[in-house]
């Protein structure tokens, strides 16, 4: 493993090429590209408040909005690296059947991919923050460690999707529903402290809804992190990385046989 890690580490910058790579094949060089990032997911957003307005009868005001949207960037960041690290490896057969490199590279790419998507993203939810007059202080400094255990749990999810894949070539086309799934069953489009009692059982499965509601609770409400999430939001993002790096390493040497 140590070998590994060191071969990781020294190939790093190709798992950074492979990532601006993809973002320049989705236009992120053009400023229309950048602007489109931005868009599609503020769109979403604003469709879903609209939804979120009118089913509660319009008793949603633009702080909720800026829960919302923080929420859904948080989510996609999580989820796009998930569905696009599922099929970061079959993607990459020719660079399998040619090139030796560790395989880990190619869904830690699907990972900075989504990074560099979310990051302006950032700038989005900063105006629509001000706009809503939410708190601004130190006590914000708590997202970056709540972004981080994020991207680590992404990291996990991708080299499970990308395992699962590998062996059941049917899975991306289940993962549109999934997702879908999973979003409504994370903090996104309600706060945590609304889940009803008789659907707590389902949230408690879902790994990002203590990392989510962290973050909404520290940039939307202004309040320390809750002890409780945090700990769950470690151990959910220690767990999949761990089971997902380590199942992903243990069958990589098969990949080139099965793609």
């Amino acid at each position: 493993m140590g070998r590994y890690l060191r071969t990781f580490w020294a190939r790093r910058h190709f798992a950074y090429e492979l990532a601006r790579a993809n973002l320049r094949v989705q236009h992120y060089n053009t400023a229309l590209g950048q602007l489109w990032l931005v868009l599609n997911p503020l769109l979403l957003g604003l469709i879903y408040f609209i939804l979120v307005y009118i089913i509660g009868g319009g008793s949603r005001g633009i702080d909720f909005l800026a829960h919302l949207m923080l929420g859904l960037f948080a989510f996609r960041l999580v989820s796009t690296s998930f569905t696009q690290g599922a099929r970061s490896v079959v993607g990459g057969g020719r660079l399998i059947l040619n090139t030796a490199f560790p395989r880990t590279l190619l869904p830690f790419s699907s990972v900075l991919t989504s990074l560099g998507r979310f990051l302006p993203t950032l700038l989005v939810y900063a105006a629509l923050h001000a706009i809503a007059g939410l708190p601004v202080g130190w006590h914000l400094l708590w997202a970056l460690p709540v972004f981080l255990l994020l991207v680590i749990f992404a990291a996990g999810a991708a080299m499970l999707a990308a395992t699962a894949q590998v062996y059941f070539r049917d899975f991306a086309n289940f993962l549109p529903y999934f997702t879908r799934i999973w979003l409504y069953l994370s903090p996104v489009l309600y706060y945590a402290n609304e889940v009803p009692d008789k659907f707590k059982p389902l949230t408690a499965i879902n790994p990002v809804f203590p990392l989510i509601a962290t973050l909404s609770d520290v940039v939307n409400q202004g309040q320390s992190p809750s002890g409780g999430y945090m700990i769950w939001g470690i151990a959910s993002a220690t767990v999949t990385f761990l089971v997902g790096s380590l199942l992903f390493i243990s069958r990589e040497r098969e990949f080139a046989v099965r793609i």
